[in-house]
């Protein structure tokens, strides 16, 4: 979860290299593939767990030659520093639709997470569909509030990984209502936005895992509360995103003993469900 606030760049100028694209690149070499955490997408001192997921997946994906992530979970096991990785890889299955593949992150001789995913072409997927939900009904970007706007009224902290996003939130959030977050007495655990790369990259369903992870703690606007890591995240694909926005939504039905668990969905601009999100984070008190 990690998270925190900022307004992108202007959208209409991308950088003539995507970030994501650099940040998660990866060489094959023997034993597995070679890559560089990178400190643009730390919450303080430590990556976010989104972008160390879709660093991991990558790898997963060329490793079993497939298109899309359909399904992966990521669980932290140490904190990882900006610096090399090695992403090891293991198919345990490879199957007509999918295959299933592990990955570990490797830095420096101790393990940072472990990765268990299934691997496919959405394109392919046949069946099936009825919804029971559907996208929250907020105004269209250009009427939402870039979170740096709301953090710098409440005069909240802004983490670097929030520069590589343009993320913009209803008027009437909480987080812009309130003034300062973690001051609103029975306020509902939720958040829903907007969310884009700030750089102009446009979505692919690799960068789904990322943007599951780039919106602010459903607890911030209730609670005084320091750090929110995660300890486990998983992400269900079902949408390859057209160019534009992601909608995104989020909710906390329970916290207890301080782990919470929160659920998302990211919709396309046309409606479509892209993916579906569960994790669990620690709340930490502020230091």
């Amino acid at each position: 979860m990690d998270r925190g606030g900022h307004a992108g760049r202007d959208h209409a100028s991308p950088l003539p290299v995507s970030e994501f694209e650099a940040d998660t690149a990866l060489e094959a070499v023997e034993g597995g593939f070679a890559g560089e955490i990178t400190a643009r997408w730390n919450v303080g001192g430590n990556p976010n767990g989104g972008y160390l997921m879709a660093l991991a997946a990558r790898a997963m994906l060329a490793a079993s030659r497939r298109a899309d992530p359909l399904s992966v979970t990521a669980h932290y096991v140490t904190a990882p520093v900006p610096g090399p990785v090695i992403v090891r890889t293991e198919t345990a299955r490879a199957g007509r639709r999918y295959s299933t593949v592990a990955a570990t992150v490797a830095q420096d001789g101790h393990q940072r997470l472990r990765v268990l995913g299934a691997l496919g072409e959405l394109d392919r997927m046949q069946g099936p569909t009825r919804l029971a939900g559907s996208p929250p009904r907020i105004p269209p970007p250009e009427e939402c509030v870039p979170l740096l706007q709301a953090s710098e009224r409440s005069g909240s902290w802004v983490p670097e990984v929030m520069n590589r996003y343009d993320l913009r939130l209803a008027p009437d959030d909480l987080w812009i209502d309130s003034g300062a977050p973690g001051v609103v007495d029975e306020a509902p655990l939720t958040v829903t936005g907007w969310i884009r790369f700030a750089d102009g990259t446009e979505p692919s369903t690799l960068s789904l895992l990322a943007f599951s992870d780039a919106f602010p703690p459903t607890v911030l606007n209730a609670l005084d509360v320091g750090w929110v890591p995660t300890v486990e995240l998983t992400v269900h694909v079902r949408g390859r995103p057209a160019p534009g926005w992601v909608l995104g939504t989020f909710r906390t039905r329970f916290l207890v003993d301080g782990l919470l668990e929160e659920d998302g969905e990211l919709w396309g601009e046309d409606g479509r469900l892209l993916a579906l999100a569960r994790q669990l984070a620690l709340v930490l008190p502020r230091r």
